[in-house]
């Protein structure tokens, strides 16, 4: 049996909201008949109507390249942990995560890998981008114990209360569907970027404009709005960095989009061999659950 296969139950039809079912190895489909493509990587596209966006097969590349070597490895194992102490064992002993951004999957990837090594329940991972290119790669590279679906997270094809937790890194959220997908106590966990955050790139990229200098207080308080916050946690640290490094993590932040090729090959040059690494890990609960 697949993994789709294994949670094909939490899926809902994009077009017309039916349930979904796995029939056979190259598609799967709905009551109604409206049937998506399994492609060979794996992953399923369940995206209406494509959609542009600037994070492209080159951003990915460079993202992958950095989360192997370690630079979220703190961060992945502070989502671990978090997931660890706050959510119970479910009936069948099967935990479902959802990671609503996922992009090339290597966070989700992690935490599976982490959760379980460390437990006697089975995780399930499920992984949300609106980009193919970011999808294929994670069906390409972390197949073990994870699906990976081209989606909205706006619209997600998933029904009520599917997911014990909702991950969301560094990406934009829709607390709304989060309200909605989430189960009755289970966690939105939301990481954010603090003001330190590759200030050695904001910095340089930023130079003497209003984005010089950046503070989350205003996603905080609409955190707050949406999902009673049960936590927050604050990490801090410093990694060290080949040039090879820093010019695939020049290439995977949306910091350096406006910088042209001069300013980079720049950058490279000056001598950055430590970046600053400041992100703040909300936990938060559905607030009409007591």
């Amino acid at each position: 049996m697949s993994q789709l296969d294994k949670i094909i139950n939490i899926f809902k039809c994009p077009v017309c909201g039916s349930s979904i079912q796995s029939e056979e190895a190259k598609n799967i489909s709905c009551l109604n008949k409206h049937s998506f493509d399994i492609s060979k990587e794996g992953y399923v596209n369940l995206l209406l109507s494509p959609v542009k966006t600037q994070y492209d097969k080159k951003l990915f590349l460079s993202r992958s390249i950095i989360c192997r070597s370690g630079f979220f490895k703190p961060i992945t194992d502070c989502i671990t942990d978090i997931i660890k102490e706050g959510i119970n064992k479910t009936d069948n002993n099967s935990i479902k995560i959802l990671d609503a951004g996922c992009g090339e999957g290597s966070h989700l990837a992690q935490i599976i890998e982490n959760l379980n090594g460390k437990s006697d329940a089975e995780y399930f991972g499920v992984g949300v981008d609106i980009s193919k290119e970011g999808i294929k790669m994670a069906a390409k590279n972390h197949s073990q114990n994870n699906v990976w679906c081209v989606a909205d997270i706006t619209k997600t094809p998933f029904i009520n209360k599917g997911f014990n937790a909702v991950l969301n890194i560094l990406t934009p959220s829709n607390y709304t569907e989060f309200d909605r997908i989430i189960a009755d106590n289970g966690l939105l966990i939301k990481a954010i970027p603090g003001s330190n955050y590759l200030k050695e790139l904001r910095n340089i990229f930023y130079n003497n404009t209003d984005k010089e200098t950046y503070s989350n207080e205003k996603v905080l308080k609409y955190f707050s709005k949406h999902f009673d916050l049960c936590s927050t946690r604050n990490i801090e640290y410093q990694v060290e960095l080949t040039r090879d490094n820093l010019e695939q993590l020049i290439n995977m932040t949306p910091l350096s989009w406006g910088a042209d090729d001069e300013e980079i090959q720049k950058t490279l040059t000056i001598g950055i061999n430590k970046i600053t690494v400041d992100m703040t890990v909300i936990v938060g609960k559905k607030n009409n659950i007591k």
